[in-house]
């Protein structure tokens, strides 16, 4: 058999190899591959540029190859996160749900208004509509305002958050019609929970997106996400039509229905969230793997630490962390600013409350992520010592010394542990990239105030 020559390959598919003709042209062979894990060899047409040995993919695949192409990113699964199947199998599953029990709430919403009503007033069922449409939108200001920076850091809790409420709303706008004399500010509540949903949703996807984007192909990944979600609510319209004659006359198999349509999309939710497996750490992610690595000495893979982080209830380390406070908020005093700066050069001063367990981190503008992240683990660590649990040998001396005498000042504390962690975050550190997680960017919450102060050099880490 002549040598192959060359070779080319679709995406991640297996390769086809190009051989030499007696009459010197280019002899392609035929595609025969495994294509997004479906197999068939492809024949090429007569008199094709490839020189008769098969067609790409793109122009001869099967039709349900080309039926993925249109709602799956272009270099699938290769240009996607590892949990991407998993995480939109079960999406669309609650999106499905979702969309029904959406029909049945608008169903009742239209009742309640009057639809079908002859003495229905068309201005009074406008008038509701307009005030439940207000405030929806002042709800969605005020909420963006105040939480939005909040939900890249715990992206998953904010996303079951947003199905949830979004759960909620749909019962109150079934329920509404039952409760008359309440209807409007029943409707209300209702759009107003709803519009929170969008704002919780739309930001947690983005930043969903932005993990399962592996090509720089955000714009891909979003708009394939809008392609699935349509077809499933597509299909949810088409079942909704055939389900709606049949319970609408009987508001308890309305509710039935609404129950296991709302249990199906929590259950889905959950599992669509408990599939994401991302690299960067937040608060809860980096406390799970510290404490690990503290009391057992290894480091926590994404895999583990996404599996174990708690999604229905907050957990946080027994310390209260604030990362990026103003300067004047932790020092009134010369000698107060000179305890903040001993004995170290990093670029963030941390105060350390002992009676109420809080710590505040001051951050110089040239503190980078890794020195973020350091300044975190420093905090966390000061909370390890009023705990309980295995520490290393140092950090365990520290402890002891703290429960036995009289309460050391807190910026001795703070100092030795400046000492103990100049030798335990660089293994920290090289444990977390040897097993996978991203350091070179977080999910912690950092504000924005920066400070500079003149009584030790300033050090950049990058």
């Amino acid at each position: 058999m002549a040598d192959v020559l060359c070779s080319e390959q679709f995406g991640s598919g297996a390769a086809r190899g190009c051989h030499a003709a007696p009459d010197g042209s280019l002899q392609w062979e035929a595609w025969g591959r495994s294509w997004w894990g479906f197999s068939g060899a492809f024949t090429a047409k007569p008199g094709g540029r490839d020189g008769g040995g098969g067609v790409a993919p793109g122009t001869a695949s099967p039709p349900l190859s080309r039926l993925l192409a249109v709602f799956l990113p272009q270099g699938f699964p290769d240009s996607v996160s590892p949990d991407y199947l998993p995480y939109q199998l079960w999406d669309s599953v609650q999106a499905f749900a979702s969309s029904l029990s959406g029909s049945l709430a608008t169903h009742a919403v239209l009742l309640g208004i009057g639809v079908g009503d002859a003495k229905a007033s068309v201005s009074a069922a406008t008038a509701t509509w307009l005030v439940k449409d207000s405030t929806g939108m002042l709800g969605r200001i005020i909420f963006a305002w105040w939480m939005g920076s909040k939900m890249d850091c715990n992206a998953k809790q904010w996303r079951l958050f947003a199905d949830i409420l979004n759960d909620i709303a749909m019962f109150l706008e079934i329920m509404a019609p039952i409760l008359p004399f309440c209807f409007t500010i029943t409707v209300c509540i209702s759009n107003l929970a709803k519009c929170l949903v969008g704002v919780a949703g739309g930001a947690t996807r983005a930043a969903l997106t932005m993990h399962q984007a592996r090509r720089n192909n955000m714009a891909d990944v979003s708009a394939k996400d809008g392609s699935q979600e349509t077809l499933v609510n597509l299909a949810g319209l088409l079942v909704s039509l055939l389900m709606l004659p049949l319970v609408s006359d009987s508001p308890s198999l309305s509710l039935g229905c609404f129950f296991f349509l709302t249990a199906l999309h929590i259950y889905a939710n959950h599992r669509a969230v408990r599939a994401l497996v991302i690299e960067t750490l937040n608060e809860q992610r980096l406390w799970l793997v510290l404490r690990h690595f503290l009391q057992r000495g290894e480091v926590l893979g994404p895999t583990s630490a996404n599996r174990m982080e708690p999604l229905w209830t907050g957990f946080w380390s027994s310390v209260s962390l604030s990362l990026g406070v103003p300067l004047h908020c932790v020092t009134s005093s010369v000698s107060e600013l000179q305890h903040l700066v001993e004995g170290h050069q990093e670029p963030y001063l941390l105060h350390w409350d002992q009676s109420r367990n809080q710590v505040q981190v001051v951050l110089s503008p040239m503190a980078g992520p890794e020195a973020v992240l350091r300044a975190a683990i420093h905090g966390l660590v000061l909370g390890a010592l009023r705990g309980d649990g295995p520490l290393p040998e140092e950090l365990e001396e520290l402890r002891n010394q703290l429960r036995a005498g009289p309460e050391k000042e807190s910026w001795v504390v703070v100092r030795e542990t400046h000492q103990v962690l100049d030798k335990l975050f660089p293994k920290f550190l090289k444990g977390l990239q040897d097993v996978g997680w991203s350091t070179e960017k977080h999910q912690l919450e950092v504000d924005e105030w920066r400070a500079t102060w003149l009584l030790c050099p300033e050090k950049k880490v990058l």
